[in-house]
């Protein structure tokens, strides 16, 4: 297991893409503080949204940023 990655729970960054045109909506996912997601620990439907979201950014998602997590 990659220490970097193995830390990630504790570590509690999520990476947010903002949606353009909706306020409030957002696609999340786990990250180290470098905004690195691992991801193979993603189901696949979170990889899926993951990917698309870095393919639309700058069209229905702004860029990415790392924020701490809420949910710790």
């Amino acid at each position: 297991m990659n220490t970097e990655f193995g830390s990630l729970q504790c570590a509690a960054y999520e990476l947010r893409f903002q949606s353009l045109f909706h306020e409030g909506r957002a696609l999340t996912f786990p990250c180290d503080a470098g905004g690195h997601v691992q991801l193979d620990s993603l189901s696949d439907r979170a990889r899926d949204n993951y990917l698309y979201a870095r393919a639309v950014v700058g069209r229905e998602y702004s860029a990415p940023a790392v924020q701490l997590s809420d949910l710790h």
